[in-house]
This record gives structure tokens, sequence and C-alpha cells, in this order.
């Protein structure tokens, strides 16, 4: 987990509805992976099991800061359960869910997504 200061630096631009949201999930990222190493990476927050891999190979999800929301991507997020139909994208692989407001958010399927994504083993993918 990053010092709160890095954060704060990293969010200092984010509007403070969307700073809620960041900050939120971070909480759930957290209480699902408490082992959950975190970076600064391509303009966003990415969480990763660091002993299990890389960024990718080991990744959860990241947290990217839009205009108007945030959004809330999975690496491999085509591979995982998702009975309410949150995630788009198109990608081979990665999904993502947008974030527009705090209140409105489905926090206990983001957390259902994020709790997925962290038992995700990228190397049972058959091909």
């Amino acid at each position: 987990m990053l010092p709160i200061h890095h954060i704060e630096n990293f969010l200092k631009f984010t509007p403070p509805n969307l700073q809620e949201i960041v900050l939120e999930l971070r909480n759930v990222i957290f209480s699902v992976a408490p082992d959950a190493a975190e970076v600064v990476r391509w303009g966003g927050l990415s969480y990763f099991h660091e002993g299990r891999g890389g960024i990718v190979s080991a990744g959860i999800c990241q947290i990217g800061i839009e205009k108007d929301h945030i959004r809330l991507a999975f690496i491999h997020g085509a591979f995982l359960d998702d009975p309410r139909k949150l995630l788009r994208g198109t990608q081979k692989a990665k999904r993502y869910v947008e974030i527009a407001s705090y209140e409105d958010a489905p926090w206990d399927d983001l957390k259902e997504l994020i709790v997925s994504a962290s038992k995700f083993d990228p190397y049972s993918i058959k091909e």
C-alpha cells in the first residue's frame, strides 16, 4: 500500500467527488487482498499480487481517473464472472466498469468483481 501522501499527491487535481470513489475502491481492494501491491502505472493506480507475478500476470485491477468518472479496469476481465453485466470493453481480455458517482456505485457487485479478479489465475486459461 502506498503511503497516503503519495495517494493525496496523485489525486491533487482530481475533483473531490471522484477522489471519494478512488478512496473507497482502495478500501475495498485492500479488504479483499490485504497483501496487494499498489503502484502508480499507466496514469492510474494498479493492484497486483506481487508474489504471484507481475503487474499484468498477477493483476487484480486498475483505478483510472477520467474527466467525469472513475474507470475500474480488470486486465483479465473477460474471464471473470459478471452476473450483473457491469463489465464493458471489447479488447481480448481487459474489461472495465465506469463509476460516475459514489452514491450510484454498485459497491457490493464491485467487491465481488474484485474478489473474483484477486483469485483469478491467468495460467488456468486453456487456449
